[in-house]
């Protein structure tokens, strides 16, 4: 015990010696500046990690042919000229892809949505980081700086050509405003805060789940709240009717309820009947929908050697053995003189017929999806994180 107890004093001291060292050897103004002897190495690639603090400034964003070397620029000017620890974050984006909306259409099924502009491109950001909170008085400060500096990479007097993202929209503000203080920001004015794109989003939700969802799910004998997983297989969506127009609002809200009752209650059949045949079946319900999910998996992909994506073998097994099948002779008969045939949420494949368990439809095609959890923000606290 006195053994490791001097061991242990003799390692403070060292420690407190080294620091007092540095500080010693820092200029006094050093000690003022936020960020000093911020490395700024032409030939060193500064891309963002989860390292960098869980709150960044979006400085700026480029697009187009050269973003990424303008983007570079930038990083280097801003660690060089600046000393501020800035990266490079490169996101892609695709827009020309139908979504799914809110609500059911016609036919039972989700409601499919596009993009007023369909586009499908990357976007390459400059962010500033090592911010601990969201009101980090430092982070402040630099937001200001950051406005009003006139990086040469970004200055159009300069260069011929830019790829900076929105230019002509902030200069068209900036010459119309009567704010002189808008006036005279620099073309990084529309600076943000905004959170590490890198971190998983429970890092940024202390409360966990809705309190109201959490009511909903308590008491569930099944609940997919109690699945020690982190991943799972959606199966069956149960949707209740839901709008934004005030006038089907209230047409109908007094049925609203009874949706999301009867979409809980088939949900609650299936899940039953499924861990009657020895099926590790899960029920979970929110504001809008009823789901059941089958297994628990850590994880759900394997990587191949070209770089994608494959589903685990698990996984891949029960999409397939609850995914929609193809329509038998009959059926198929049956679609082209018009019958009625069985709706679940999410279907509108045609050719393709849901599968069915007490006469209620799973899901046309099952997704694997993470499990929630009442509160997760504990195990990403700062102290707790394990990509330090």
């Amino acid at each position: 015990m006195m053994k490791r107890r001097f061991a242990f004093v003799v390692l403070i001291a060292v420690a407190f010696a080294s620091s007092a060292n540095r500080l010693h050897a820092a200029k006094p103004w050093e000690l003022l500046i936020p960020f000093k002897r911020v490395e700024a190495a032409p030939d060193k690639d500064y891309a963002l990690t989860k390292d960098q603090g869980p709150w960044m400034i979006m400085a700026s964003s480029f697009a187009g042919p050269g973003a990424e070397t303008q983007a570079r620029q930038l990083v280097l000017e801003l660690r060089r000229d600046f000393k501020i620890p800035a990266y490079v974050h490169k996101q892609s984006y695709d827009f020309s892809q139908p979504v799914e909306g809110k609500g059911l259409n016609r036919y039972g099924g989700a409601k499919k949505m596009r993009y007023a502009n369909p586009a499908k491109f990357d976007e390459i950001a400059v962010l500033v980081g090592d911010f601990s909170s969201v009101e980090d008085s430092q982070a402040e400060k630099v937001l200001q700086k950051l406005r009003y500096a006139r990086p040469d990479c970004l200055d159009a007097t300069k260069n011929k050509s830019t790829t900076q993202r929105f230019v002509a929209l902030r200069e068209f503000q900036k010459k119309f405003t009567k704010d002189p203080d808008k006036k005279q920001m620099g073309p990084m004015a529309s600076a943000f805060v905004t959170r590490n794109p890198l971190l998983p989003k429970e890092y940024f939700t202390p409360g966990g789940l809705d309190p109201l969802v959490e009511e909903m799910n308590r008491g569930v004998e099944h609940s997919l709240l109690n699945n020690p997983s982190r991943y799972t297989v959606r199966v069956a969506t149960f949707r209740g009717a839901s709008t934004m127009k005030l006038d089907e609002i209230e047409r109908q809200g007094k049925n609203l309820p009874n949706k999301l009752e009867q979409a809980a209650d088939k949900a609650n059949v299936l899940t039953m009947a499924l861990r009657q045949q020895g099926v590790e079946a899960y029920e979970f319900h929110d504001r809008y929908e009823s789901i059941v999910t089958v297994g628990g998996f850590e994880t759900i992909t394997t990587p191949r050697k070209d770089g994608k994506q494959d589903l685990q073998p698990e996984v891949l097994r029960v999409v397939q053995q609850y995914g929609a099948q193809k329509p038998t002779d009959i059926q198929r008969l049956a679609q082209e003189f018009g019958a009625q045939q069985p709706t679940a949420a999410g279907q509108g494949v045609v050719g393709l017929v849901p599968r069915s368990l007490k006469g209620i439809c799973y899901d046309v095609q099952p997704v694997p999806i993470e499990v929630p959890r009442k509160s997760v923000a504990a195990a990403y606290a700062p102290n707790n994180r394990l990509f330090r």
